[in-house]
């Protein structure tokens, strides 16, 4: 750029991150901040697998490849396909050498992008209440009190981004599932039949019925996951469940996934911890907006979507790279986030749809009761890589 711009990236998630790393690679500066109080600061949640056609290359263009490989699992590429009795339905185990999808967890992949950065990059306790404009400024309205005026903002901020409310009044929807987060610890030791089922990667195991439980092992003797449900949004006061209470959840799924035999039950009732409920819900898809000067978002503020397919932080990766090379290589920051978003819509606005589109399905009833098939691994892995090349090749040549 000609420009010598104020960036101000709004989350500390992968996305934001990323973006932040790129940046700076081109000499760019930009800050990010963040509403934790420090990068581990709450649960980051499960594990990602990083695949090889968006998450690795955006990894790469931010040199820390080397570094993602030297935390990934490629073990954990392993996936399990059961029924709800326990039956074993189809098994896939990588090879030593398949890099097309390694797991990582979440904490994981969030502390090494942050300590790579220089320091002072990332002001945590930042919380976003309020972005306003005026003769071209953006000014950035923290909890605690303080501004921060910056000429371009990157909402890096989430599926409820505040920063998406200045491009579109889009608000994600709830797509008619819920689930309830799931850990189980030191699980050679203390659920030796939950590691069995799993194995080295992840877990499905489905009724046909609208009802699944999908779990992922992680690093350190964790696994990690959820049990998910059709159901309305208020499920638990419906169903007079006290999330607090682990007896009254153990008694809900007890009830809801009766039938389910008892090889799978310890999946619903030995975890560690209290139940954590959440609710699947995405942004319209695919989703646009006229570009409103010095603004854009990525990731789930752009597209949150499904988890099927594991692509959402893929994408936050991704958007990152390629709009800090945008922001790079064009002109002006106009031609830049123009450059990107028409980008960004093209490359995730049906992957959106679709996800979305595959949750629906995947949750409704099978006319014989069976169990709904997934994907098959192997071959998402080598789509990854093919996709890869495809990708590489396309890209733009300057200044990668």
């Amino acid at each position: 750029m000609k420009e010598t711009p104020r960036i101000a990236i709004v989350g500390g998630g992968p996305g934001g991150l990323l973006a932040a790393h790129v940046l700076h690679g081109h000499g760019i500066a930009a800050t990010v901040y963040d509403a934790d109080a420090a990068v581990d600061s709450r649960d980051p949640g499960g594990t990602l697998d990083l695949h090889a056609d968006s998450g690795q290359i955006a990894l790469e263009d931010a040199g820390l490849l080397p570094a993602f490989r030297a935390l990934a699992r490629t073990e954990g590429q392993a996936m399990t396909r059961r029924d709800h009795r326990g039956t074993l339905l189809k098994e896939f185990v990588p090879t030593d050498d398949d890099t097309a999808a390694p797991e990582i967890d979440r904490g994981q992949l969030r502390t090494m992008l942050y300590e790579h950065l220089a320091p002072g990059t990332v002001r945590w306790g930042h919380k976003l209440t309020e972005l306003t404009t005026e003769n071209g400024v953006h000014r950035l309205h923290f909890a605690h009190g303080s501004t921060v005026d910056a000429d371009v903002v990157i909402g890096a901020d989430g599926t409820w981004s505040k920063v998406r409310r200045r491009l579109t009044d889009a608000m994600p929807d709830y797509l008619g599932v819920s689930f309830l987060d799931v850990r189980y610890d030191d699980v050679e030791t203390r659920h030796p039949e939950v590691a069995a089922l799993v194995g080295n990667g992840q877990l499905f195991t489905t009724d046909g019925a609208g009802r699944a439980v999908i779990v992922q092992r992680n690093s350190n003797g964790v696994i990690r996951g959820y049990v998910a449900f059709r159901a309305e949004e208020d499920w638990a006061a419906r169903e007079g469940v006290d999330l607090a209470d682990r007896a009254s959840v153990r008694g809900f799924l007890l009830r809801e996934f009766r039938g389910w035999g008892a090889t799978v039950r310890p999946l619903l009732t030995d975890n560690d911890g209290d139940y954590v409920a959440r609710a699947f819900t995405a942004l319209p898809a695919p989703l646009t907006w006229e570009r409103v000067p010095g603004i854009t978002v990525l990731g789930d503020a752009a597209h949150a979507m499904a988890p099927f397919g594991g692509h959402g932080a893929n994408l936050a990766l991704l958007d990152g790279a390629e709009l800090a090379h945008a922001l790079h290589e064009e002109p002006t920051v106009e031609a830049a986030l123009a450059r990107y978003e028409t980008a960004m819509f093209a490359r995730t606005g049906q992957l959106a749809a679709d996800a979305n589109e595959a949750l629906r399905g995947f949750f409704a009833d099978q006319p014989d009761g069976a169990s709904r098939d997934v994907p098959d691994r192997e071959e998402e892995l080598r789509s990854y890589e093919a996709r890869a090349a495809e990708y590489r090749a396309s890209r733009t040549p300057a200044a990668r």
